[in-house]
């Protein structure tokens, strides 16, 4: 594997802890006295959320949840189904769901309104990377780490084909970049 070939430099592992650790400073002061559950959308959250709870300077509650959007490989049709639901009882807590990237917005949606079933305080989003040019429903993103526009990206958790999560740092796959007959496309 050549990463020269097929990966191009976004953000480094530096930019990154610098601006979680921003978040995190904004999250503990918005969140001090109340009762925060943090809830991260699997498997692409689990690496920036691990380093973002680490930032937080307050108790908190975590929990997971795995959704699906079926459609085509690289763009979602709306269709959102859950695979595995949070566990942990939500009622009169503040919730933050946390996500690796928001596009279109329909997971974020879904996953707002399913969670508001649980008689829940409050639902707030953080997300590393927001694509807002992408959005198709309307979402509040409170806590953005990063805008960025195009490409589509892997690494510090986002995967192509469950490849990539591992890099610590945030790439563009090479749109040249051809492999299993991959022609990347917006994420």
């Amino acid at each position: 594997m050549n990463t020269e070939d097929e990966l191009l430099p976004v953000l480094t592992e530096h930019e990154i802890a610098e601006r979680i650790s921003q978040i995190g400073a904004q999250i503990t002061s918005d969140y001090r006295g109340k009762d925060l559950v943090v809830i991260g959308i699997l498997k692409g959250a689990f690496i920036f959320m691990a380093d973002l709870i680490r930032k937080i300077d307050l108790p908190v509650l975590v929990d997971f949840v795995r959704l699906r959007s079926y459609g085509a490989s690289t763009e979602s049709d709306g269709n959102v189904s859950i695979s595995k639901d949070v566990e942990l009882p939500l009622k009169g807590k503040h919730v933050l769901i946390v996500e690796d990237i928001v596009d279109t917005g329909y997971t974020l949606k879904y996953l707002k309104e399913l969670l508001s079933l649980h008689k829940i305080e409050s639902a707030k989003i953080c997300c590393l990377i927001d694509k807002k040019e992408r959005r198709k429903v309307d979402i509040d993103v409170e806590y953005v780490g990063f805008e960025i526009k195009k490409g589509f990206l892997v690494g510090y958790g986002l995967d192509y084909d469950e490849q990539y999560r591992n890099l610590a740092g945030i790439y563009h796959l090479n749109p040249g970049y051809n492999a299993k007959g991959f022609r990347p496309s917006e994420r």
